[in-house]
């Protein structure tokens, strides 16, 4: 029965405490705004690692591989001869068309400087140099003008790269060192990594900086997704060569693990150093509650309620404005950033990739979530003071 009581008690003491909400509106909104400002930034930042790691592993198909050099992480660091080439190629479980032959695509990956369109300052952005084939290989399609003619310098831009270098439009030249290219195409690739990249082809682009007749990788389309281990059981079992498969989302959200684990151990930090200074506006918030509620709180004890209740009252208000402020910064999050598009060095390649920020539903509800923590944590002190306060030192400030 005594529970009863109790609760009815707290349900009492919290309806009377929000009523007078009204005039504390000040101290109110101040730990709201601390609040929200505490899950805008947490959850804006994790929205980055969470942009990232979509961009990643939404590249490639599950029928896409990538051959590299046995040993090799990246394409960086692989060096492809053509006798690999021809292995690869030759492999039976590659796709075929009647136009392009075996859908494989021998590439080289090199780093140029370009001048970003935000700051106007240089940044390394990634030039691939492709096969024909490669526009089969991985699905992109071209919106603007038209692919470049094997043999010229020609390059076409993927969607995110245009909007983040300067003079990257169809019909612009592009001077990479002693060389002059003509941009004769723009391509989407579906908010992937491609997306970010350059491409031309690999036969012009091998001389120029003098790779001869190797390559850094080869993507292939198999024939479908269950063709993926005899291919790579025939590659990596032949005493020709020693090469590397992967399949191509395995490749590159391999890439994404340190980039976004980076920013999450960042965001983390931001979080925990923000939420600091809110949980302290929420205890100076509350103590004030408190300190103007004295004679309220001693006049409910003198008539028998609990000192259980008067705690529960305290931070059920608390967590009440912790709530509210969580729900508005979780809201300027996603308002404010959710498909924001931008761009961040990829270590792995020391090249930009872009993204667009994701304010998933696991972020609003990690952010509200914090927010509810700082605000329990916040109201907890000022409400064992509100429990302990004396209740003849209380009635004498009547």
């Amino acid at each position: 029965m005594w529970i009863f009581s109790g609760l009815f008690q707290a349900a009492v003491v919290t309806a009377l405490n929000l009523r007078t909400l009204t005039g504390r509106l000040a101290s109110s909104a101040v730990a709201v705004v601390g609040m929200a400002g505490v899950v805008a930034v947490l959850v804006s930042v994790l929205s980055i690692a969470e942009g990232i790691k979509a961009t990643m592993a939404n590249t490639g198909a599950p029928d896409t591989a990538i051959v590299l050099r046995s040993g090799s992480d990246t394409e960086m660091t692989s060096i492809l001869m053509h006798e690999d080439v021809v292995a690869v190629k030759d492999a039976p479980e590659i796709a075929r068309s009647p136009a392009d032959g075996s859908l494989a695509s021998a590439e080289l990956f090199v780093v140029v400087d370009l001048v970003k369109a935000s700051t106007g300052t240089t940044a390394n952005a990634p030039l691939r140099g492709v096969e024909p084939a490669a526009f089969k290989v991985r699905p992109v399609k071209l919106i603007k003008g038209r692919r470049f003619e094997p043999g010229r310098n020609e390059v076409v831009i993927g969607r995110a790269a245009t909007a983040e270098y300067r003079g990257l439009d169809v019909g612009d030249q592009l001077k990479l060192g002693l060389n002059v290219w003509n941009i004769v195409g723009v391509f989407d690739a579906g908010g992937t990594v491609p997306d970010s990249e350059l491409w031309c082809d690999a036969g012009v682009l091998a001389p120029l900086y003098r790779r001869g007749n190797s390559r850094q990788a080869v993507y292939v389309k198999l024939t479908s997704p269950e063709a993926f281990t005899p291919f790579k059981d025939r590659l990596t079992t032949d005493p020709r060569v020693k090469l590397k498969v992967m399949r191509e989302q395995e490749y590159y959200a391999g890439q994404s693990k340190l980039l976004s684990g980076t920013i999450v151990f960042i965001g983390g930090i931001i979080g925990v150093l923000m939420g600091v200074g809110a949980l302290f506006v929420a205890i100076i918030t509350m103590y004030s509650a408190v300190a103007s509620r004295t004679r309220e709180i001693a006049t409910l004890r003198a008539l028998g309620f609990r000192g259980g209740p008067v705690v529960i009252s305290v931070l059920v208000e608390s967590m009440i404005l912790a709530l509210v402020g969580g729900a508005v910064g979780a809201a300027i999050a996603y308002f404010g950033f959710n498909g924001y598009e931008a761009a961040t060095m990829n270590w792995q390649n020391m090249s930009s990739i872009g993204f667009a920020f994701r304010v998933t539903p696991a972020l609003l509800v990690l952010g509200v979530g914090w927010a509810l923590v700082l605000g329990l944590l916040g109201g907890l002190f000022p409400a064992i003071r509100a429990m302990r306060l004396p209740i003849v030192t209380a009635l004498r400030e009547l």
